[in-house]
């Protein structure tokens, strides 16, 4: 494994993360989970990625247990707030109120007493900034979060934060976690220069595409039985991937992995860690043979004339465009 610095923060992380989203508590059972988790450890992952809505809460508990016995300073443990947690006015958001008892919730349900790095799951437009920072500095103060970090932020609301951070002496964010792929390149105009202006780092997710980089969904054929396409929660995200043209200029991409040595999904993960603004790409398994496949891709380079080609193969069918990162929804 190989690891880098968390954007100009002191904090080391896998250049691997394993992220539960979708799958523990839900997509599948708690011993596959755990095989999952165990393979990331024998793999050399110590960075893991979770968030209380993942499964509302269950995700949290199934990775509490996963790694219990493991020594806690070797593992970077990270979660979020924002999504709702309860039908209550103040079970959402990032208010004082919701930010607090939610990092209460997650340390209990991940069995640990402090989290590396705590996300603001998205842009909260109905809390004032001031207060969200100033929570989340409180809770690094009492030794109960590490680092802070966002998640899915545009650089406007970035630059925001940091600008009132300094001005207001509290601790800045370090991080942001969105979506980034050969497919979804929608960061790199606006997000990742603002990124390195203030010097956050990019754990990314979803660097496989929901799977659909594995080269495994074909065009004009029914998806694969017990794919993530296949299954009622996964195949609400994968659903507008499954494109004809963008699957059938995938299908292209499998003669160069082959040349460069490479599974479909190392080549994808690979290329997102070419950006020098990643930190981490998380990985997310159902099975501890896909966890293996995608760690090998650590430490991989790729050179420019095989990037471009890449390129030239996705063409058109890439996603760059800002404007279609989607807002959190406005409370009722």
């Amino acid at each position: 494994m190989e690891f880098r610095h968390l954007g100009s923060s002191g904090l080391v992380i896998s250049e691997i993360a394993y992220g539960n989203w979708i799958t523990h508590g839900s997509q599948v059972e708690e011993e596959a989970a755990t095989a999952c988790v165990r393979a990331a450890l024998d793999e050399g992952i110590t960075t893991f990625d979770t968030a209380d809505v993942y499964a509302q809460g269950r995700a949290e508990e199934v990775l509490g247990r996963a790694l219990k016995g493991e020594r806690r300073d070797g593992l970077e443990i990270l979660s979020k707030v924002y999504w709702p947690m309860g039908e209550g006015k103040n079970d959402r958001g990032l208010s004082r109120k919701h930010i607090v008892r939610g990092c209460e919730d997650s340390l209990r349900r991940l069995g640990t007493d402090y989290l590396d790095l705590y996300q603001a799951h998205r842009f909260d437009y109905e809390t004032p900034l001031e207060e969200t920072l100033r929570a989340f500095d409180d809770l690094v103060r009492q030794g109960k979060v590490c680092y802070i970090g966002v998640s899915e932020w545009r650089a406007e609301e970035i630059e925001r934060a940091l600008k009132l951070a300094d001005e207001m002496g509290l601790d800045r964010i370090v991080s942001n976690q969105p979506q980034y792929s050969m497919l979804h390149r929608v960061i790199e105009p606006e997000v990742v220069p603002a990124s390195r202006r203030g010097g956050l780092g990019q754990i990314v997710f979803s660097p496989i595409a929901q799977g659909v980089l594995t080269g495994k969904y074909k065009p004009g054929a029914a998806p694969p039985p017990g794919s993530r396409a296949t299954d009622e929660i996964g195949g609400r995200f994968i659903s507008g991937r499954l494109d004809d043209d963008v699957l059938a200029r995938v299908q292209q991409l499998v003669p160069l992995a082959e040349e460069a040595g490479l599974t479909m999904a190392q080549l994808a993960v690979a290329w997102v860690l070419q950006n020098d603004n990643v930190s981490a790409a998380i990985i997310g398994a159902s099975r501890p043979e896909q966890v293996h496949d995608n760690a090998a891709a650590a430490g991989k380079g790729l050179d420019a004339e095989l990037m471009r080609r890449i390129d030239e193969i996705l063409g058109d069918g890439v996603e760059r465009d800002p404007s279609r990162t989607v807002s959190p929804p406005q409370r009722p």
